[in-house]
């Protein structure tokens, strides 16, 4: 089940349709929900987390987020890699690792890193 929060959450940031994402967030994430990462520092709750990943796309052109692996879970907590590139590439543009915190079935809290 956590996995597939995973890639649900790789999802929004693969979904390029705004009302697509924001329904994704809905059903992925808590409303109390909080993203941090080198580019979003501190991003509270679906509205802001749906816009920063619009801005974000802009600059991203046709490139995709895929999981790269989960490192370890435990408890509430996952470590994993991801991967940015365009399709089909054979080396991506950007890795990254993302600490993601759940709630129930759905993600509370996520800090990500840049490789």
């Amino acid at each position: 089940m956590r996995s597939l929060l995973i890639l649900r959450y790789l999802d929004i940031w693969n979904e390029r349709d705004t009302a697509a994402r924001q329904a994704l967030i809905k059903a992925v994430f808590t409303e109390d929900s909080f993203y941090s990462a080198p580019d979003h520092a501190g991003l509270h709750g679906h509205g802001e987390l749906s816009e920063a990943i619009g801005r974000s796309q802009e600059q991203f052109g046709d490139m995709v987020f895929t999981l790269g692996r989960v490192i370890n879970a435990h408890h509430d907590t996952a470590l994993f890699t991801w991967e940015l590139g365009a399709p089909n590439a054979d080396t991506p543009a950007a890795t990254g690792y993302d600490v993601v915190d759940f709630t129930g079935d759905r993600i509370r809290r996520v800090v990500g890193f840049f490789a």
